[in-house]
């Protein structure tokens, strides 16, 4: 078994960066940056802390984040699982990366940064959802913005075809590895529902 132990080993093995590659950052949202980013509902948030990574998919019925600044992302914090991986992390050590996503597009853009969270009520409020504030808003600062070239989404078919069948759902995984004390009876169908109900709360 072979395993790469230098970076000149694995410069070596890849060769040389493509102009393109090296100049398509940026370390702030550009005009057209910031269109793109601004279409995106979806994205999966990556953060850091003392037990390794987390990585959290995050999503809206707009815009996933709001943009302040050329270097600032606002995002806002709704429900989840309560587990708060991405929130501890981000109190314990601010690098986060975000990887944002757009359907039927091939291309993906992404962002590296430091992140806080604030608890501002007026900030909160500016994302209210029918009743429903955010506990905390996501504040992000931009030290580097880059599109990325579309071969894994291409080789991956992600937008294409129909939905899989037989994939496990999250009633069948619980039941898998809590042998049988979690997911069972009409785990799947309540669940559903009840994202449903709680989507801003």
């Amino acid at each position: 078994m072979e395993f790469l132990n230098t970076i000149d080993e694995l410069n070596a093995l890849y060769g040389v960066v493509s102009e393109g590659a090296k100049r398509k950052g940026a370390d702030h949202l550009t005009l057209l940056y910031t269109k793109w980013i601004e279409a995106s509902r979806f994205c999966v948030l990556a953060t850091v802390g003392p037990k390794g990574i987390d990585a959290s998919p995050r999503g809206d019925d707009g815009p996933v984040v709001a943009i302040a600044d050329p270097k600032t992302l606002l995002m806002p914090d709704w429900r989840g699982n309560n587990r708060l991986d991405s929130l501890r992390n981000i109190v314990r050590d601010g690098r986060v990366s975000l990887v944002f996503m757009i359907p039927k597009i091939r291309d993906v853009v992404r962002v590296n940064g430091h992140a806080k969270l604030r608890t501002d009520k007026d900030l909160c409020a500016k994302f209210q959802r029918q009743t429903h504030l955010p506990k905390t808003v996501i504040h992000i600062t931009v030290e580097e913005v880059y599109i990325h070239c579309p071969k894994s989404v291409i080789r991956s078919h992600l937008w294409e075809g129909d939905k899989p069948k037989d994939i496990p759902s999250i009633g069948d995984i619980l039941r898998e590895v809590t042998d049988n004390e979690l997911g069972t009876g009409n785990f799947d169908q309540e669940a559903a529902e009840r994202a449903q109900k709680t989507l801003w709360s």
